[in-house]
């Protein structure tokens, strides 16, 4: 078919391939989120390491969008740091040839090592003569002798999502008169360093972290269990017995993956130690090194590199909090799947924002539920998808009579949440909605009125006795609230979700979404431990360099409906925007909704199959969460070993090609092109400030200041109480005149 004709997209867009068995739902790293994918020297697997294109492949999106770029230090004569794995540069670059009377002997922890070294060239030498070339021979050679040394500061310039320093030899540079300390206070008033690792501990406790302007983890590098650590003059093996002093100067630890899980002398997996549980114990982090798609582990792997990385990600004992490789983009396939978050729970199975739906959602595999947040007059936070209860529950008829037009909020006659008192609502039932059944697609009619509405506080402990690991919390209406109803809708979700301890629960993720920039800004200026999560509900078709600028101010990630992401012509896709590959350029995650199973809602270049949708946003577009009101299809695709682009399966499920259908018609056959859909403004994304909450008991101020005056023909609470008054006093008299 035509459509499996698709490139190969994901060495553009990057692909979250999964392994066949999903990961857990809460991951068991230190701190409960994703482990760290840490490329070492860049994408050292393919390009000569710590090369230029070594470190741009690594960042693209082929690996995960938070990967760490790993740099060795090392010194020049005038003290310039570049990036270069091995002490001796004679190992992975042409300087022999081109110095060859300037190699020398040195000793190196105590051992004579011969060799051409770093202290005895400037940088100028290095970087106008010495070209870096890949020094294993299984790897591609067509790169050698193009590309100069790195310094860190051609990895600064890449403005990675994190940088990791590794200072293997700061006593040989002490000894050259180098100051590897020094260096590093200087490079980062420019250069934000997130990791500083060494096998030497006097060096990590010589480094006064709070006098740098970052403010990096140092993390302490385990070499063989029979070395000897030089300042302890204990070897690193007897070190491993005493995490606990470990943790008195280092957050973490860094060791080969044979500290973890052995390899018996036959090639097979000996049992994995205790060492990452008993680090988590004390409060260590554990990274693990030595990855590499071209070295088999063991033979338990069976040559397949995500199920080795699998092994230290994802079993029921542990996980490590990262791993150091040269092949990024493998181990972003085992960690870096997109989020399955729900849409009202499981609402194309049961009534939306109910009980029933999120334990369904749960059983379903959803890594985030959600809780869209109204609120009644008496002011109880609840979920539900909407402010109109008309659609939702059965408010109609039974209030009919309190309906009325908020053109602020839609512009159909509603009955709204906070026009109704908590007790009224509970009165109420919830309605499962389907939002094709004027098609005569009816969803689950036996479940129409089953369950039960949640409050705030009901829905968030129900989330924390659950395996899944977040939420997401939906807030609209925030300036109507606030100026019109003496609402603060911003301040009740802050306290409700402290109540239940989320604000510092590192368990547990916490993503605020919302339309408005305000409320964002206002939830981000108090907790930082949140996610935040732009909704733009419109279509757009590109998301132009300043527009992500401003949005990077307030929000980690967007949330655009499909048609932002593929465009359409009638009913088939005529091409795909750049809006995901814009954003991660910036480090925003992208997450698409609404997705549905529904056929109607899928376009004919996905043969009506919504798995086949699935893999499209996944792996031809690279989309970071599906938000979905059918969880269970979203984890059946991310389970499936099909889905796996890397596989080599006899079936693999491919992302659609744009046009690929339509591209058989003939043209005059085919529906007229669309015009484009706008760009993302500056404008469209940034909001005012949100209005100072109405003291509605004081009528002087119901109207605040930059909130819109009210239409002539209605009239304020405190107009209607005045001609309310009279009306009985005229009453009044004539009943007097009467007697």
């Amino acid at each position: 078919m035509v459509v499996y004709l698709f490139p190969l997209l994901f060495i553009i867009h990057g692909i979250a391939a999964q392994p066949a068995n999903p990961p857990p739902n809460k991951w068991q790293t230190l701190s409960g989120y994703p482990p760290l994918v840490v490329a070492r020297g860049g994408f050292s697997g393919i390009f000569p390491e710590s090369s230029q294109y070594a470190y741009q492949f690594a960042v693209s999106p082929s690996s995960i969008k938070n990967v760490v770029l790993f740099c060795d230090l090392q010194l020049t004569k005038d003290s310039i740091g570049i990036c270069k794995t091995d002490l001796r540069l004679d190992n992975s670059t042409n300087i022999a040839s081109i110095f060859p009377k300037r190699g020398n002997t040195y000793k190196v922890n105590g051992q004579p090592i011969r060799g051409w070294f770093s202290v005895d060239f400037t940088a100028e030498e290095l970087f106008n003569n010495v070209t870096l070339f890949q020094n294993i021979y299984s790897r591609p050679s067509i790169f050698d002798g193009v590309m100069p040394i790195s310094t860190i500061d051609d990895v600064q310039g890449l403005k990675p999502p994190q940088i990791w320093l590794n200072v293997q030899y700061n006593t040989f540079y002490k000894e050259h008169k180098l100051d590897v300390i020094n260096f590093i206070k200087l490079a980062s008033q420019d250069i934000h360093f997130n990791f500083i690792s060494s096998p030497e501990i006097g060096f990590l406790k010589n480094i006064d972290v709070s006098s740098l302007k970052t403010k990096p983890k140092l993390i302490f590098r385990f070499l063989d269990a029979d070395s000897v650590e030089p300042a302890s003059n204990k070897t690193y093996g007897n070190l491993l017995e005493d995490l606990v002093n470990i943790k008195t100067f280092a957050s973490g630890i860094l060791v080969q993956k044979e500290y973890i899980w052995p390899v018996d002398h036959n090639g097979y997996l000996a049992p994995s130690t205790g060492l990452v549980t008993h680090a988590h114990r004390v409060g260590l982090e554990v990274y693990a090194t030595g990855f590499a798609n071209d070295m088999p582990g063991s033979y338990n792997n069976n040559y397949d590199p995500v199920d080795e990385y699998l092994q230290f990600i994802d079993n029921s004992k542990f996980s490590v909090d990262g791993v150091v490789t040269d092949f990024p983009s493998t181990a972003s396939e085992a960690i870096g799947q997109p989020l399955v978050i729900t849409h009202n729970g499981a609402s194309g199975i049961y009534p939306g924002s109910t009980d029933i739906a999120y334990k369904q959602a749960v059983d379903d595999g959803a890594d985030i539920i959600d809780c869209s947040v109204q609120m009644s007059k008496d002011g109880i936070l609840f979920c539900l998808d909407s402010a109109d209860l008309s659609g939702s529950t059965t408010a109609m008829p039974k209030f009919m009579s309190k309906s009325t037009t908020i053109p602020e909020i839609q512009n159909n006659t509603g009955i709204f949440t906070f026009d109704l008192t908590w007790i009224e609502i509970q009165s109420l039932k919830p309605n499962l909605v389907s939002p094709y059944s004027s098609l005569g697609l009816v969803r689950n009619p036996a479940a129409k009125n089953m369950g039960k509405i949640l409050t705030l506080s009901e829905f968030l402990s129900f989330a924390k006795s659950t395996s899944v690991p977040g939420v997401l919390i939906n807030i609209k209406n925030a300036p109507y609230l606030a100026s019109k109803k003496g609402l603060s809708i911003v301040d009740a979700v802050s306290t409700a979700l402290a109540n239940a301890s989320y604000d510092k629960d590192k368990t547990k993720r916490v993503l605020i979404q919302s339309d408005d920039s305000s409320v964002l800004s206002a939830f981000k200026k108090n907790n930082t431990l949140y996610e935040y999560v732009l909704l733009i509900p419109e279509q757009v078709g590109d998301a132009p360099k300043p527009t992500v600028d401003e949005i990077k101010q307030f929000a980690n990630a967007i949330n655009v409906i499909r048609s932002s992401l593929m465009a359409y012509d009638g009913a088939f896709i005529s091409h795909y925007t750049d809006i995901t590959t814009e954003m991660h350029k910036s480090n925003i995650s992208v997450y698409v909704s609404v997705l549905r199973n529904e056929f109607t809602t899928i376009a004919y270049d996905f043969f009506s199959d919504p798995i086949v949708e699935i893999a499209t946003f996944v792996g031809g577009i690279g989309v970071d969460g599906l938000i979905t009101e059918y969880p269970a299809t979203a984890r059946a695709y991310l389970r499936t070993p099909c889905s796996n682009l890397n596989a080599k399966l006899s079936y693999t499920i491919l992302p659609a090609e744009a046009g690929g259908i339509a591209g058989l018609a003939a043209p005059e056959a085919l529906p007229p092109a669309q015009s484009p859909a706008p760009p993302l403004r500056p404008i469209d994304v940034v909001d005012p400030p949100l209005p100072d909450v109405a003291n509605l008991a004081n009528p002087a101020q119901a109207q605040t200041p930059g909130s819109e005056p009210k239409e002539s023909g209605q009239l304020s609470n405190a107009a209607f109480n005045t001609h309310l008054c009279i009306l009985i006093m005229m009453l009044s008299i004539f009943c007097l005149r009467h007697q």
